[in-house]
């Protein structure tokens, strides 16, 4: 079973029983932009107990129940399912939560929702679309549009400002102007979101192949200068970084590091204020340390060269390299294009040949009469380079080298 057979037999057996259910929200945009939802959400009018005793105790979770949700437990191949219940949203103190909510109907469920693309329903068995807020139009326009008054919508939740950027740089969309001018008098207010919320937001947008866009909406909705880290990136020049973008297929480690490119500013910063993975901030700062080395990496012996193909980053490296000479950025250009046809080539060579067994292992070393210590790492590795420069091309000549040399 799959995601959208288990979202009609929801709505299926919800309205089997009387109650009106509907599919609600992203997964209703995406359906009508033909692409295939990630998940599906059901709005219903049977209240959370009605839910659970419809699907049954041990087939539901209740940990949203309190704002009107319940969790459908499906098969591991279709995943769960939220079951809401239309509701009414009381204040929103915290700037996320509501701080009540009240069952009520359809409509009103649609317009406490953010943007008019999201705030649309769909009756899977009638085929329908059922929208209150214009979203099909909007839709069909590319427009990001808050629903009601934008102000509003922001002050129950802040992310929702991050979340316009993200919806209008994925689907190419217009931010509505009343929507962006609310977004840009409200920008400093997204610091009450927690990081966690704002470092997910960003991950989604820069990681995608609309960063380009996203950056710029970011700059121009004033949002960019209240989610950079204290530590400000000096003379940011968003132009040339947007032109860097634009020219980048890469995901969101590297599109950080072709932000942070240039700065003198690396990963770490970014990782409390945006809650990076310890491993996106490894690859990060492994390219800014990395990328004009290889760069030049055809003046490069290939021992220096070699260790960084094999580091793990080198896909990424690729890819920076590529939006780096597309975009001007490299000081020798000519140089820049023969080291990525190089790097390029050389990633294609098979396992063993980019990457041949070493000559020696610290066995080996212990046959010979070296004895286990400091001196270990610095002769293997020493051995490796002469073995990959092909100054070293057998375990015999490698041992005595190795007796000549430390023994």
């Amino acid at each position: 079973m799959t995601a959208r057979q288990l979202a009609i037999q929801v709505v299926e057996r919800l309205q089997s029983a009387g109650f009106q259910s509907l599919w609600a929200g992203g997964c209703v945009r995406d359906n009508l932009l033909k692409i295939e939802p990630k998940d599906f959400d059901v709005a219903t009018s049977a209240n959370p107990d009605e839910v659970q005793q419809l699907f049954g105790v041990k087939k539901t979770l209740a940990i949203g129940k309190s704002f009107g949700v319940i969790t459908v437990i499906g098969p591991k191949s279709a995943g769960n399912i939220e079951v809401a219940t239309f509701r009414r949203d009381g204040g929103y103190s915290d700037g996320r939560h509501p701080d009540s909510v009240e069952f009520t109907d359809a409509k009103e469920d649609a317009i406490r929702r953010d943007f008019t693309i999201n705030g649309m329903f769909f009756d899977p068995i009638a085929e329908e679309v059922i929208d209150y807020v214009g979203g099909q139009e909007d839709l069909q326009r590319k427009i990001i549009r808050a629903i009601g008054v934008a102000n509003q919508r922001i002050e129950e939740d802040r992310l929702r400002m991050l979340r316009g950027v993200r919806f209008a740089a994925t689907y190419e969309f217009a931010i509505e102007p009343a929507t962006m001018r609310a977004i840009q008098m409200r920008a400093q207010d997204i610091e009450a979101v927690s990081p966690e919320r704002i470092g997910s937001e960003l991950r989604r947008m820069l990681g995608h192949r609309g960063k380009a866009r996203a950056l710029r909406l970011l700059v121009e909705s004033g949002l960019w200068e209240q989610v950079l880290p204290g530590d400000r990136l000096g003379d940011f020049d968003w132009l040339t970084k947007i032109k860097l973008l634009e020219n980048l297929d890469a995901g969101f480690s590297t599109t950080l590091a072709a932000l942070l490119y240039g700065t003198g500013v690396n990963a770490e910063n970014f990782q409390d204020p945006w809650r990076l993975k310890n491993e996106e901030v490894a690859r990060a700062n492994w390219l800014l340390a990395n990328i004009d080395l290889l760069s030049a990496a055809d003046t490069m012996a290939w021992s220096e060269l070699q260790p960084r193909l094999m580091s793990g980053h080198a896909s990424c490296a690729v890819q920076l390299l590529h939006g780096l000479i597309e975009s001007g950025l490299c000081s020798n250009s000519a140089l820049a294009k023969s080291s990525l046809e190089l790097c390029r080539q050389k990633l294609q060579l098979a396992d063993g040949v980019l990457d041949p067994p070493p000559l020696l292992r610290g066995d080996d070393l212990m046959e010979l009469g070296i004895v286990p210590g400091p001196q270990f790492k610095l002769i293997l590795s020493q051995t490796r380079a002469l073995q990959l420069d092909g100054k070293l091309t057998s375990q015999e000549q490698a041992r005595q080298w190795v007796v000549r040399d430390f023994k």
